[in-house]
């Protein structure tokens, strides 16, 4: 039995990924900063609870104890993210971007994947077929952005997709220091959720595709790239 789990997975993006999981035999982990919604949301998908803020080391370390005592874990899917927005639920531009912005987006984004992998490890390194899927975006590709024929290039704000590039890093130097781990990131495309509003083109199932089937890497699958459903990226 392969045991997941999912940060953020209350709803949207993380929620559909343990739904689909959860169906493919894994035993699944909501991980939830809202208790009473993460508990809520595990009911529906028959899957198991955990409270996890990824911004809290103590929080951290208590779903560690948990996930410990339930038999360990071998998929990790960094799924929890936030995108900085302004008044109207507006895109905060690099005019208008701070370095408080900034700290608040990397606090979740990017240390929130290093503490809650960091605090993961140990229990990561005594599966027999380890996996971690970090939940990246499209606007973390400097060659899209940098590109006027991409649509990405045309996305004003900042401290999102330079969180997520971060995130790109990460994924990369994890790779090369666990060879054993099968470690992606991934970007679901432009999805509807709440992070920027339900404004995004397609549906939860269509963005979940690509962190299910990373989740699912065996260990002959790829480690240290950056995909959607329709293969590799440019960084």
């Amino acid at each position: 039995m392969t045991t997941t789990l999912i940060t953020g997975a209350n709803k949207g993006l993380g929620f559909e990924t343990a739904r689909r999981l959860v169906a493919a035999g894994h035993t699944v982990y909501v991980g939830a900063r809202d208790a009473e919604r993460g508990r809520a949301a595990a009911e529906r998908l028959g899957a198991r609870f955990v409270h996890l803020d990824v911004t809290d080391d103590a929080s951290v370390e208590a779903a560690v104890k948990t996930v410990e005592a339930g038999g360990g874990l071998d998929v990790l899917v960094n799924n929890a993210g936030i995108e900085a927005r302004g008044d109207g639920n507006t895109v905060i531009t690099a005019a208008e971007v701070t370095a408080d912005h900034m700290r608040t987006t990397f606090e979740t984004n990017v240390l929130g994947v290093v503490r809650v992998t960091h605090a993961f490890l140990p229990l990561l390194r005594r599966s027999a077929a380890p996996v971690v899927v970090n939940v990246s975006s499209g606007l973390a590709s400097l060659t899209r952005l940098a590109d006027p024929g991409s649509p990405a290039h045309f996305y004003p704000g900042v401290a999102y997709p330079a969180s997520k590039a971060a995130v790109n890093m990460i994924t990369v130097q994890y790779a090369k220091a666990f060879p054993a781990f099968r470690i992606n990131a991934v970007e679901p495309g432009f999805t509807a959720t709440d992070l920027n509003g339900r404004t995004g083109t397609q549906t939860v199932e269509q963005g979940a595709e690509i962190i299910v089937r990373m989740a699912q890497a065996g260990p002959d699958g790829p480690t240290g790239g950056y995909f959607d459903a329709e293969g590799s990226l440019p960084w």
